[in-house]
C-alpha cells in the first residue's frame, strides 16, 4: 500500500513574529501526518486505540531545511524505515506543495503500549493485521532502496 502525503496549510497563528512557521509546528505536522497514515491504512487512531492499543513516542529527531511561511502549502510525506513486534520508527519528509522545495526532515520512535495492560505489548500479536500492513509498506520502501 502506499501512503499518500498529508496535506498542511500553515496558519497566521503557527508563525513566529518574523512571519516564519515557529519550530515547534514541525513536530505537530508529523503527528498530524501519522493520523492521516492511519487513517489511509483503515486503522484510525481511534479504532487501534478502541483495541487497546496506542502509540507511545519514544523519540522525536527535526532537522530544518528552509524556511515556511504563513499561506504555505506543505506535504508531509511519511515512510516506515524500522518495525519489531513493539516498535515502529517512522521517517517523515515536508516539502512545499507548490515548488517540492525540502522544508524539514524527522523522524519518530513509537512503542506499541496497550492502555489496558499498562505495558508495551507485540503489535505483531495484539493488531496482527495492522503489523502485517507496516511490514508491507516497510519491505516495499526497502525493495526501491
Amino acid at each position: 500500500m502506499t501512503i499518500r502525503p498529508y496535506t498542511h496549510k500553515v496558519q497566521y497563528y503557527e508563525t513566529d513574529q518574523m512571519g516564519i512557521v515557529h519550530h515547534s509546528n514541525y513536530i505537530r505536522w508529523f503527528e498530524e501526518a501519522r493520523v492521516d497514515c492511519m487513517e489511509q491504512l483503515g486503522y484510525g487512531c481511534k479504532k487501534a486505540a478502541d483495541s487497546g492499543v496506542d502509540f507511545a513516542v519514544l523519540s522525536v529527531f527535526c532537522e530544518y531545511k528552509s524556511m515556511t511561511r504563513f499561506g504555505d502549502f506543505v506535504n508531509v510525506g511519511l515512510d516506515v524505515t524500522s518495525l519489531t513486534p513493539t516498535r515502529i520508527t517512522l521517517k517523515y519528509t515536508i516539502t512545499d506543495s507548490e515548488t517540492g522545495e525540502l522544508r524539514a526532515t524527522g523522524e519518530t520512535g513509537h512503542c506499541c503500549y496497550h492502555s489496558i495492560k499498562k505495558r508495551p505489548v507485540s503489535l505483531k500479536k495484539e493488531l496482527p493485521e495492522l503489523y502485517r500492513i507496516f511490514d508491507g509498506i516497510k519491505a516495499k520502501k526497502e525493495d526501491v532502496n
